[in-house]
């Protein structure tokens, strides 16, 4: 099914109607704000002028409570930012999105991951047609769910790639707590042999469910780890399993699926983008893990959080006021990079899926026209949970010489019983955001006697060494528990902030043609290093340095 399209080379419609921001009359007043005060707002001041910092700049969303005090911007900042949002035309197109109007103009596509998880009656496009395939993909869940009640079942392998890996990966271990007991999830993405070998080594195919996510069914990664693991079945397996009982594809390529010995399909459609395509079918191996009744609590998250992005005023709208952050440390302060410390172990994926929630949208270099932007778009997000993170990069985060806003994600309830435990993570969590904005002076530094320092070290240059500049901002996110219901608004929330931060920079966030040149000169390269290819080893035509090292590695 495919949603109206674009003119070639068209606009989409509303966007072309509001300004760039750097046209605007809000980025120049900005851009004074930011010299007169923004440049140099000390936030450790700013508490002390301000008793109720704190309860002016912490803001409600469902399922998530959005600290922002810790940043550098007050309410004057806010009310600048919002300037831009309105004469950007925030609001007008973030409506045509949820409208199902054209978003992804270089596709003529519309972008409707929204319609997805709205609930029947809400009046969603395509509200028919999402809810067959839904239905019949939690009944299939809940049979697989069945089956390992039986004890047929016992290891689900889901074969995907980029965001056909990266969602289900992140959401069936985030939700470990609510994970049917006698199923164990493994997902491969990499063509790398060395990701599907020692998955496949310690499975019984009998008792294993494969699982292949490819919209096209051609995709190369995807395509080659699905005849590994068909290869390993027909050859473990006992003589008579069936191939289609074992296997199912997530496809809208049936012809494809069929010829690969598959018959039970579930597809979705071309205004499904893969960073945002966990809530379509591509949610399967969610589904079969937390059960039909949980997934729906999932999608009703992130409906709620639809919701308050489509309804709540911008000045109080959490993913908005994300985004506008997004511009204010990016464009007017320079920094390249944010940092993500979910503290929560469940969390561990959630960094590497924002990734290519964030970057694969908004590494863009040019506008909805096609004009070069003079301006930076895209942040560097990267992570790792804490306390891990710690005790590796948190050190650059406090004492480097870069300036990197962190977002802390903290979680009020623990689904184990180690209560003490709990609580010094949730020490540690408090602690490092209010390490990085507090610092230690160079007084403070030499009025202590470090246990482990170098006798006779000169004691001003050991301050020096000991000294934490502060000012650093971040932002911390609560949610009550870790559930499906909550990590489905806090998916949401992401998903909304990145398009937001893109509609103010008026660019495309949902193509992604930086991944084609590469694939297609690997598709190239592939028969020179092809065993029994003719070409095999054929340096012709390549740069010097490719030839070398194609010749390195076939020597």
């Amino acid at each position: 099914m495919n949603a109206t399209a674009a003119p070639a080379g068209a606009v989409p419609p509303t966007a072309a109607r509001w300004p760039r921001c750097d046209r605007t009359r809000a980025w120049a007043a900005l851009q004074g704000h930011f010299e007169a005060h923004g440049r140099d707002l000390d936030l450790r001041e700013a508490f002390a002028r301000d008793p109720q910092r704190f309860a002016a700049l912490s803001f409600e969303a469902p399922e998530v409570f959005a600290d922002l005090s810790k940043n550098r911007v007050d309410l004057a900042t806010l009310r600048f930012l919002g300037d831009l949002a309105d004469e950007c035309g925030l609001a007008a197109q973030r409506d045509a999105m949820l409208r199902g109007e054209v978003a992804n103009a270089t596709e003529g596509r519309a972008v409707l991951h929204t319609a997805l998880r709205a609930p029947r009656g809400a009046g969603a496009p395509f509200e028919a047609e999402v809810h067959a395939v839904q239905d019949a993909m939690l009944a299939f869940a809940d049979d697989v769910r069945a089956r390992a009640d039986a004890g047929e079942l016992t290891d689900i392998v889901h074969i995907g790639i980029g965001g056909s890996d990266l969602g289900p990966a992140m959401a069936v271990r985030a939700l470990e707590a609510f994970r049917h007991p006698r199923l164990r999830f493994h997902f491969v993405s990499n063509v790398d042999g060395h990701d599907i070998a020692p998955v496949l080594a310690g499975l019984a195919a009998a008792r294993t469910l494969v699982v292949i996510a490819s919209k096209t069914f051609t995709t190369q990664e995807t395509m080659a780890n699905a005849a590994v693991a068909r290869a390993w079945f027909v050859q473990q397996a006992p003589a008579g399993t069936e191939v289609a009982r074992h296997f199912v594809g997530v496809t809208t390529n049936l012809e494809a699926a069929a010829g690969f010995g598959i018959t039970r399909t579930f597809g979705f459609w071309d205004w499904v983008g893969g960073r945002c395509s966990l809530w379509s079918a591509i949610g399967l191996p969610i589904a079969i893990a937390i059960g039909s009744a949980r997934w729906r609590e999932f999608l009703g998250g992130a409906h709620a959080m639809d919701q308050h992005f489509a309804r709540t005023p911008l000045a109080r709208n959490v993913p908005v006021l994300l985004a506008l952050l997004d511009v204010w440390y990016r464009n007017f302060h320079g920094f390249t990079s944010r940092s993500v410390a979910p503290y929560h172990q469940g969390l561990a994926r959630l960094p590497a899926y924002l990734q290519q929630l964030e970057m694969e949208s908004n590494g863009k270099r040019v506008d909805l026209a096609g004009d070069t932007l003079p301006f930076a778009t895209s942040p560097v997000v990267w992570g790792e949970p804490g306390t891990n993170g710690q005790h590796a990069f948190f050190q650059m985060l406090h004492q480097g010489t870069d300036v990197v806003p962190v977002e802390f994600i903290a979680v009020k309830h623990a689904a184990h019983g180690h209560a003490d435990l709990h609580a010094k993570l949730l020490a540690n969590c408090l602690a490092q955001g209010q390490a990085l904005m507090l610092g230690k002076s160079a007084e403070a530094a030499a009025a202590e006697h470090p246990p482990t320092a170098a006798a006779g070290f000169d004691r001003a240059a050991l301050a020096r060494h000991r000294t934490f500049p502060g000012n650093r901002p971040s932002t911390t996110l609560v949610l009550d528990a870790l559930t499906p219901r909550s990590l489905g608004a806090l998916i949401a929330l992401y998903e909304h902030r990145v398009f937001a931060s893109g509609a103010l920079w008026g660019i495309n966030s949902f193509d992604q043609w930086g991944v084609e040149l590469g694939k297609a000169l690997a598709g190239e390269l592939l028969p020179r290093l092809e065993a029994g290819s003719a070409r095999r080893g054929d340096t012709a035509g390549l740069d010097s340095s490719t030839a070398g090292l194609l010749r390195r590695l076939m020597s």
